[in-house]
């Protein structure tokens, strides 16, 4: 209480109370960007010492700026502690995970629901918040300020920003080539400036989503169809994985046996596979649009038909069931969805997720229940998605120990978080291995032809450089967020495919930018907006179904002999 009373006698001036905020931002809040700048800059054969020591004094001029053009009377403490509340989120984010918060990050942290925001609590975050965020905020609130008449604390507030444009100016003249040079081979650091790379990428989001006009609804095509030669119904299930890693698969050439279920039942794992984004928000309906990643945009995307509109329009039965908190981001929009519900009347619930196993018995009832000659399942997993990973498999899946039982996962040793995640890698083989078997049964009851192709949003990094988690620019993420697992499994597959040829391509280069048209192909939907040189199946489907499913492709280009 003394100490409180002693800090509610302080008395200090705006400009005062400006410098100190603006230094422990700068300099504090702000350490991973001078870290970063500074390995970058001393990893010059020949740097210049001046150079380097100035660049906490721009960064200390800029903020000054930049907070000092809205710093006036009752303005200024308001928005002083929301910066540094703001910030310290983020220094927490960068410092404990690698998170870069840039347009992609602010998409994916608006998107995301409460229950997945809340499993980033643990006690370390919360300490960590109330030090360098609550407590800092909790001063600037409480010492007083004197100021000046109107006119004079306009004067003495024009001084402040005059004087640090003029230092930041300055530097930039002396250095500009410095600055330029490092800026140009290091693109990735302006993401690590705190808070105002996140004000401007949140600015940009909220431009794009809300102001601009809606586009108008583009029809890729009006009248799709499906192409069959025989009379046996048609079953694809595409399981989309969340937040899988190929290079965890056992498949794919991992020394741990993540795969133990699925090696068994003859699928095909293909080991070259990239995504479209590195997180959930952009992956998902990039992957199903006629975009690709390198002209992708979700408001562009979400204006037209999908690869899941056009195989309903052409009269498959479509169906989405979604464990993934109903992220189908878009993309299930205008067919029958199903959410499985997280209540804990459900053994394989606990009140905000379910294991995946809760999707099997949606799965089985619409199995069991099939009208339509041709029919989709898409099967959204919650997969790997952490950081709290070990509540992605029952205790009894625990294949691979000691693991990982706290959100806070960078406490843990590297063998502990490994163990865990692979427990989640191989808990999703055994949910792919049971949706198998249930398609394989069909097949041999009913004679119903069936199809299984899983693959992942986007992968995650585990601590490899001091990075966790997922959603770094693409631009610079590690493989381990971009190289996704995919596997391919029919049960009749000679009828449209040949196995062998299937095996070859396994490790040809494909990306999330083939979905759109391997969905369409497998589901024999003849369509103009299908491109067959962007389906890395067409080379392995027998000739007669090439010519069935594609004869009046818009994009076809004849590849049959």
């Amino acid at each position: 209480m003394e100490i409180l009373r002693k800090i509610e006698n302080i008395t200090i001036t705006t400009n005062q109370l400006l410098f100190f905020t603006c230094c422990y931002i700068a300099l504090v809040l702000n350490l991973p960007f001078l870290t970063k700048a500074t390995e970058a800059i001393t990893a010059l054969d020949n740097y210049n010492v001046i150079f380097l020591m100035s660049l906490p004094i721009f960064i200390l001029s800029l903020t000054m700026l930049i907070q000092g053009l809205f710093a006036f009377r009752w303005l200024t403490k308001p928005l002083l502690i929301i910066t540094v509340i703001i910030s310290s989120l983020i220094f927490y984010g960068t410092i404990t995970y690698g998170i870069v918060f840039d347009y992609g990050m602010v998409q994916n942290t608006i998107e995301t629901d409460s229950a997945e925001a809340l499993s980033y609590v643990n006690l370390q975050a919360i300490l960590f918040f109330l030090f360098f965020g609550i407590l800092p905020a909790f001063l600037i609130y409480k010492v007083k300020l004197t100021y000046k008449p109107f006119f004079r604390e306009l004067l003495s507030r024009l001084k402040v920003i005059s004087f640090s444009l003029g230092v930041a100016l300055l530097i930039a003249s002396i250095f500009y080539s410095n600055y330029a040079s490092v800026g140009r081979n290091n693109k990735d650091l302006l993401g690590y400036i705190t808070p105002y790379k996140m004000v401007d990428a949140s600015y940009k989001f909220i431009r794009n989503h809300y102001f601009y006009p809606p586009l108008k609804f583009q029809v890729l095509d009006t009248a799709p169809s499906i192409v069959r030669d025989n009379s046996r119904k048609h079953v694809t299930v595409m399981v989309l994985g969340e937040t899988a890693r190929s290079q965890s698969f056992s498949l794919n050439g991992y020394v741990k046996p993540t795969n133990s279920y699925t090696e068994k039942q003859g699928v095909i794992s293909f080991s070259n596979v990239s995504s479209c984004g590195t997180a959930t928000a952009v992956s998902v309906p990039c992957m199903f649009s006629r975009l690709d990643k390198n002209h992708y945009s979700k408001r562009t995307a979400t204006a037209q038909q999908n690869a899941i509109d056009l195989i309903n329009l052409a009269g498959a039965d479509v169906l989405w069931i979604s464990n993934n908190n109903g992220s189908c981001k878009g993309v299930c929009t205008r067919v029958k969805t199903i959410q499985v519900d997280t209540d804990k009347s459900n053994p394989l619930c606990d009140g905000e997720y379910c294991f995946d196993e809760a999707l099997l018995a949606p799965l089985k009832q619409k199995l069991n229940s099939l009208t339509n000659d041709n029919t989709l399942i898409v099967l959204h997993m919650i997969g790997s998605h952490g950081p709290t990973y070990f509540k992605r498999y029952p205790s009894e899946k625990s294949v691979f120990t000691p693991d990982c039982q706290r959100s806070d996962i960078q406490n843990c040793s590297p063998e502990q978080l490994l163990n865990t995640y692979d427990n989640t890698i191989a808990y999703t083989d055994f949910v792919i291995s049971k949706v198998i078997n249930e398609l394989s049964v069909l097949d041999k009851k009913n004679n119903i032809e069936s199809s299984l192709l899983y693959i992942s949003d986007h992968g995650e990094s585990l601590g490899e450089s001091g990075v966790y988690l997922h959603g770094l620019p693409y631009a610079f993420a590690p493989e381990e967020q971009t190289h996704v697992p995919m596997i391919f499994w029919a049960d009749t597959m000679q009828a449209d495919f040949n196995t062998a040829c299937l095996r070859d391509l396994s490790k040809s280069r494909i990306s999330h930018d083939n979905v759109f048209d391997t969905l369409l192909s497998i589901m024999s939907v003849k369509s103009k907006a299908y491109n067959i040189e962007n389906d890395p199946f067409i080379d392995c489907k027998s000739e007669h179904a090439i010519a069935r499913t594609n004869s009046t492709s818009a994009f076809n280009i004849e590849r049959i002999n």
